[in-house]
């Protein structure tokens, strides 16, 4: 499958990690941490660690530890169908096309629960036809985007002429929890909000990209290391420090089975500083740049990341620039890893 148009979106509403910090030190939360958990927030927030800001859809994010999981589910409930479809309205538009052109919209999420899913209110708002096929993948954590793409391919197969759009949307501002674990703690140092967009067609596009060769790898056994719990109503992030390791090994395993195909340029979740620099090892000479731009600038959206990452490594080398295949990786709960090229 072809690829016609990826954009992007993120809430308006951003902020640095040290007014991150000033809004902890604002808030009640800090009664019901220990100090011990203040000061591992402190270093987070207020060092270098990869982020320079993030965007957050949930309003009022100053009192989001305060909110109950009513609360929480409500802004999910509003904000991820907005933002998924401010970035499919201008990745169709990009193409060329309009929401009567798509003939299946898929959409990827963690980060909240709908039913209908957000595929159904993205159509809704959008104004796509009523015999437009709907479909949600929910609870595929960080690397949903690349099995999603998979998902359109099956599209494609079996119907050549369609048009297939897919939306990565999280919403991780109403998934916050804060207690004195560190992974909790250092979950809500990471994560942001945004959306990724791509529009795809069995005919080639302007850029002639196409993606093919998936795979897929998952350790149930390493389950818990990576996921969410429910506690009180609300979504607790369980991250074992041991995570980076194991997203290197996992990333590893699926660059040896790569096959012969030159790789140009590699494109990874940016998942955090830490985990970027275990998955760089694996992959080297290449380079994680538009992995580690797309941190700093924006956080780890879940998600939607790789595909943010993609747009900057679309944008920064253009075709012409690389001498290969772009190999995109992605890895989440599960614990999982999933992989792809996109070439002509």
């Amino acid at each position: 499958m072809y690829l016609h148009a990826l954009a992007t979106a993120v809430p308006p509403a951003a902020f640095t990690q040290s007014q991150c910090w000033d809004m902890v030190q604002r808030s009640g939360i800090r009664s019901r941490l220990s100090r011990r958990t203040m000061l591992i927030l402190h270093s987070l927030l207020r060092g270098d660690h990869g982020i320079a800001r993030r965007h957050f859809a949930i309003p009022d994010v100053e009192r989001v530890f305060d909110r109950s999981a009513d609360e929480l589910n409500g802004a999910f409930h509003t904000q991820a169908p907005r933002l998924a479809a401010r970035a499919l309205t201008t990745a169709l538009g990009r193409a060329g096309l309009g929401t009567g052109d798509v003939d299946a919209l898929l959409v990827c999420t963690c980060t909240g629960y709908l039913c209908p899913g957000v595929s159904s209110y993205v159509a809704e708002q959008t104004g796509m036809r009523s015999d437009v096929l709907l479909q949600d993948l929910v609870g595929m954590g960080c690397g949903a985007a690349l099995p999603m793409l998979r998902s359109a391919s099956h599209v494609l197969a079996a119907r050549p002429g369609a048009t297939v759009a897919c939306v990565a949307v999280e919403v991780c501002s109403a998934a916050f929890y804060l207690d004195d674990d560190p992974g909790v703690i250092i979950s809500a140092c990471l994560f942001s909000d945004g959306a990724a967009a791509t529009v795809w067609r069995s005919e080639p596009g302007p850029s002639r990209l196409r993606a093919f060769d998936f795979r897929s790898l998952h350790l149930p056994g390493e389950r818990d290391k990576l996921r969410f719990e429910q506690r009180e109503g609300k979504l607790r992030n369980l991250l074992d420090p041991s995570v980076p390791e194991l997203a290197a090994d996992a990333v590893g395993r699926l660059w040896a089975d790569r096959g012969q195909r030159p790789v140009g340029a590699v494109v990874a979740h940016p998942g955090g500083r830490d985990v970027l620099k275990a998955v760089g090892r694996v992959v080297a000479p290449h380079g994680l740049g538009p992995s580690e731009r797309t941190l700093r600038e924006c956080g780890n959206m879940s998600s939607p990341s790789v595909l943010f990452a993609l747009e900057d490594a679309l944008g920064a080398q253009g075709r012409e620039r690389v001498d290969g295949d772009f190999w995109l990786v992605s890895f989440g709960a599960g614990f999982s890893a999933h992989s792809c090229r996109l070439g002509v």
